[in-house]
């Protein structure tokens, strides 16, 4: 029984290198490949952080297991070892962690630069948001401009409106505006590592390019109310000259009054 704690404390850290081994393969992981350019650099970060955290993990873990054994098999005559303390131990696990924050805080800055700073965006994508994406409960509500013309941050007369489903070009820098008309929400689409919050009272950037044409889920990653489990929408990524279709289709239908054209009707 000595012994036994030894064995528990070795015994986590297997199972938890045997989960992440077999994570991928069950769906437990991020959807994989990301689909879109920041992807594959937000999955590196994640990656680096996660070897260091794993190395520090199985170390602690192994050399607890390692101290329980020792005392375990110690003869019942041995005495213990008492320490009030080293300078120098205490001196070596500042100055690691403070390296290791320090690579890590390093490292990631370009890429959070390409992510959260505006000048870092992409020119192309820069140039005019594709959509406005408003946030409420419990749904997404899409602006876009009229073909034509660009959209402005305030809606105007012709504007075109939908709910949960966004259109935009794949293979593309695009920028949309992200809103949120009451409490606090959070955009997020999974395969392409997309997240931010929408913040009231604020218009926030948000850039992608997305490799290849598809539909990406969208979901809601900030508890937002009794609904926040059903605030999901579609982003579909086509060329641009089917997205510019999509807005005729759709302003085509917004103006539609239900009055059948003269011509038409004799």
């Amino acid at each position: 029984m000595k012994k036994f704690w030894a064995i528990f404390f070795w015994f986590w850290p297997l199972v938890a290198l045997w989960l992440c081994a077999v994570a991928p393969a069950n769906n437990w992981w991020f959807p994989s490949p990301p689909l879109s350019t920041l992807g594959h650099q937000i999955d590196g970060l994640f990656y680096l952080i996660l070897i260091i955290v794993a190395v520090t993990f199985i170390g602690t873990q192994f050399a607890l297991g390692y101290a329980l054994w020792k005392g375990a098999t110690k003869g019942s005559g041995d005495k213990a070892w008492f320490s009030h303390g080293s300078h120098k131990l205490e001196i070596i696990w500042t100055i690691v962690p403070a390296f290791i924050l320090v690579f890590i805080s390093l490292t990631q800055l370009d890429v959070l630069a390409e992510i959260r700073v505006i000048s870092h965006f992409p020119k192309e994508a820069r140039k005019a948001p594709a959509a406005e994406v408003m946030a409420r409960q419990f749904e997404w509500r899409i602006r876009y401009a009229r073909p034509g013309t660009e959209l402005m941050n305030e809606p105007r007369p012709g504007d075109l409106y939908y709910v949960n489903e966004v259109h935009v070009p794949a293979v593309q820098p695009t920028m949309i505006n992200l809103r949120t008309q009451d409490v606090q929400h959070a955009f997020f689409v999974p395969r392409l590592r997309v997240k931010q919050d929408a913040v009231p009272g604020l218009i926030i950037p948000v850039w992608f390019e997305i490799e290849q044409a598809g539909e990406y889920e969208l979901l809601c990653a900030e508890l937002c109310g009794w609904g926040h489990y059903k605030m999901k929408a579609r982003i579909i990524a086509e060329t641009p000259e089917q997205v510019q279709a999509y807005l005729s289709r759709l302003e085509q239908e917004q103006n539609e009054d239900g009055v059948a054209d003269e011509q038409s009707s004799q």
